[in-house]
C-alpha cells in the first residue's frame, strides 16, 4: 500500500518474520536487500546506519523491520532503529504483531511511518483482525502506490473512515470483542500492562535458570513476550513439547526452520499473569524430571517466587 513494484526495501531479518517482511515484498515485485543478523542477536544499529549511509542516491524507498521477533524471543530497540531509517529518509515499515499492547511504542514521537498489529496477541482475541497505523508520509506514498490490491486498499479504507463505515463487510463480532479488549487494557492502564510483563519475563527467565536451563537470548534483549529455551543436552524439544501436552495440556512452541527441535518457546503475553508463569514453571519442571533431567525440587518456582517478591510480589488474576 505504500510500494510500487521495482521500488528498493531493505529487510531487516533477525528470525522468521522478519525474513517474511522480504518475502511480502518480493512478492508484490520489489527489489529486497536483506541485512541480516544470526539468530538470538537483536538487529545492529550500527549496520544499519552504516548500509544507510552508503546509499547516497536514496535507492532504499522502505525499511522492514519487526519489533519483536516472536521466533527467537528478540526484542529490537525500535525508537532507535527508526531514528536512523527517518535520518535516512525511508519509509520505516513495522511488524509489532506481537508487542503491541505489550511493550511501550510512541508511534509518532519515535516517527514510525506504517504499524502492523494483531488480535491474537497482547490484544486477548483469536485471529482474525489486523490493525495499520498511518503517519502523513506513509499515506501520501499510499496515493502513489502502484501495487495490485484490492480488498486489502488503504485509500479505500481511509475515504470510508470520514463517513465512519468500511469498504466491504467487516468482522463484526471481533471488532466488538475488541472492545472489551481494549476496555481491560485501559483499566489495567499501559504502563501497568508493560510493567507485568517485564516481571512475568523476568520471573520465567529466573525459573529457567534455576532449573538449570539456558535462554536462548540474552537478557539485555530478552522479549516480554515471548522466551525462547534451549533444553538439556540430553533430552529433545519434541520430548519435552509432548509431556507438556499430554501430561498437562500446556502446549510450547517449537523453533522455525532452522532453529526446529534446538529450541522450545513459552508466550506470555496479554491476558497472561504470574499465576501462569508459576504453574508452568512447576509443570515444566515435572517433565523434565520424568525425562531425566535433574533438579533441586522446586528450584524453577522458587526461584520465580524470588524474582516476583523483589519486582513487588504475586499478581494474579
Amino acid at each position: 500500500n505504500t510500494l510500487s513494484p521495482g521500488d528498493q526495501v531493505l529487510s531487516l531479518i533477525c528470525g522468521v518474520f522478519g525474513e517474511r517482511w522480504g518475502k511480502i515484498a518480493e512478492g508484490y515485485g520489489m527489489k529486497v536487500e536483506r541485512l541480516k543478523v544470526e539468530a538470538g542477536q537483536p538487529i545492529s544499529l550500527e549496520d544499519l546506519r552504516k548500509r544507510l549511509l552508503e546509499d547516497k542516491d536514496r535507492s532504499i524507498k522502505a525499511v522492514t523491520l519487526t519489533h519483536n521477533e516472536t521466533s527467537t524471543g528478540v526484542l529490537n530497540d525500535l525508537q532507535e532503529l527508526v531514528l536512523a531509517v527517518r535520518e535516512h529518509g525511508a519509509l520505516c515499515i513495522v511488524d509489532a504483531i506481537t508487542s503491541f499492547g505489550a511493550v511501550p511504542i510512541a508511534f509518532t514521537a519515535w516517527g514510525i511511518d506504517v504499524l502492523v498489529a494483531g488480535s491474537q496477541k497482547a490484544l486477548m482475541l483469536p485471529p482474525g483482525l489486523a490493525a495499520v497505523f498511518m503517519s502523513q508520509r506513509a499515506m501520501s506514498a499510499q496515493e502513489k502506490s502502484k501495487s495490485p490490491k484490492f480488498y486489502f486498499d488503504l485509500g479505500k479504507y481511509r475515504k470510508s473512515l470520514d463517513a465512519e463505515t468500511t469498504p466491504f463487510t467487516p468482522n463484526v463480532s471481533m471488532i466488538v470483542a475488541l472492545k472489551t479488549s481494549l476496555d481491560l487494557i485501559q483499566q489495567e492502564g499501559l504502563s501497568t500492562i508493560a510493567a507485568r510483563h517485564d516481571r512475568m519475563k523476568r520471573a520465567l527467565r529466573a525459573g529457567i535458570l534455576g532449573m538449570g536451563l539456558k535462554p536462548f537470548v540474552h537478557e539485555s534483549h530478552a522479549s516480554p513476550t515471548i522466551t525462547a529455551i534451549i533444553p538439556p543436552a540430553s533430552i529433545s524439544v519434541d520430548q519435552i513439547r509432548r509431556q507438556m501436552k499430554e501430561r498437562y495440556q500446556i502446549r510450547l512452541a517449537d523453533g522455525q526452520d532452522e532453529l526446529k527441535n534446538k529450541i522450545f518457546r513459552i508466550g506470555h503475553m496479554g491476558y497472561v499473569f504470574e499465576r501462569d508463569i508459576l504453574m508452568t514453571l512447576a509443570t515444566l519442571e515435572v517433565s523434565l524430571t520424568i525425562l531425566g533431567h535433574r533438579c533441586p525440587s522446586g528450584i524453577g518456582v522458587g526461584s520465580a517466587i524470588t524474582e516476583l517478591t523483589a519486582a513487588g510480589g504475586v499478581v494474579s488474576k
